[in-house]
């Protein structure tokens, strides 16, 4: 499972950080940073959260 940002739509509500902290942080420029592009199975349910909860929905899921 890949995640990825569309930056143009994301506003770095920091959703996505709250729910998946090992995968998503914010830089000081409030850019949204994907650490773990490749999303360890562990990590999977929390990252399928925070891309259903982005509220502008710019993250998306390639399985």
């Amino acid at each position: 499972m890949r995640v990825r940002v569309d930056p143009l739509v994301c506003e770095a509500n920091a959703v996505c950080v709250g729910l998946a902290p090992d995968v998503f942080d914010l830089t000081d420029d409030d850019e949204l940073r994907i650490l773990l592009p490749e999303v360890p199975p562990e990590q999977a349910d929390r990252v399928r959260h925070a891309v259903r909860s982005c509220p502008k929905a710019a993250l998306t899921l390639e399985e």
